[in-house]
């Protein structure tokens, strides 16, 4: 049965046979769906086209076929946020994280509203780093997997002095003081309130996320944290 009028953010778009693209968008009422996009490259194709670009809001039409669904016909909702720099990386990684952790064809209503403000920060917010582990944090909760972020394994609220590891399963698990990969119990605390943490406690959130992440994303890692990872070895070596 065709699908009409359903809103979705592009994520991704990559070329499919000579005139044609493959998309991946997360949809309001279907999750993520993947459709084929058919003769797009022609010249008379450039809107529909352009419609189909990472970041992108838009409305179609789509014919449902198994995991490749084909796209009928689409329109972009708005203009693009201008996403460029570091923020462009940060949007691929947040793309990547969504495809590969977020199962086709089911509904994800919670992560579809997370995303139009998601956009709008990644283009104006002034702490990237900020961005990411609230959305890190936000895609947890909406996929099911969050933790108590505030909480230890006996429902205590963390001390904000002590370091604290994040365990995939339990949440904070106090750990050794100056223990590699934990933070502060501020910095989970400040977490849980959406309140920003200093700078060091901001930056020390980033392994135990990425720690949870990668326990549910298996042995694959992602590209976009090798892309990281490259950048920042190149800004050390410039330094």
């Amino acid at each position: 049965m065709r699908v009409e009028d359903q809103p979705a953010y592009v994520l991704h778009a990559r070329p499919w046979r000579e005139t044609s693209l493959i998309v991946d968008t997360l949809s309001r009422d279907h999750g993520r769906v993947s459709l084929v996009a058919r003769g797009v490259s022609g010249p008379k194709r450039h809107a529909q086209r352009a419609a189909l670009q990472p970041l992108q809001s838009v409305r179609m039409d789509y014919l449902p076929r198994g995991e490749l669904a084909r796209l009928v016909a689409v329109e972009a909702m708005d203009a693009t946020p201008a996403v460029a720099g570091d923020a462009l990386l940060g949007a691929f990684y947040v793309n990547e994280l969504i495809l590969r952790l977020c199962p086709r064809h089911e509904p994800q209503r919670q992560l579809w509203e997370l995303y139009g403000p998601l956009r709008r920060a990644l283009a104006e917010s002034a702490s990237l780093a900020w961005t990411l582990r609230r959305f890190e944090r936000d895609l947890l909760d909406a996929l099911g997997f969050g933790l108590p972020w505030d909480r230890d394994v006996a429902g205590e609220e963390l001390d904000p002095d002590a370091d604290y590891r994040l365990d995939a399963e339990l949440g904070p698990v106090l750990a050794a003081r100056g223990a590699h990969g934990a933070a502060k119990g501020a910095a989970w605390l400040a977490l849980a309130r959406d309140e920003v943490p200093t700078p060091d406690q901001l930056a020390s959130l980033r392994p135990g996320l990425r720690s949870v992440l990668a326990a549910h994303l298996g042995p694959q890692p992602l590209r976009s944290w090798g892309l990281m990872g490259e950048l920042a070895r190149v800004r050390t070596g410039a330094d």
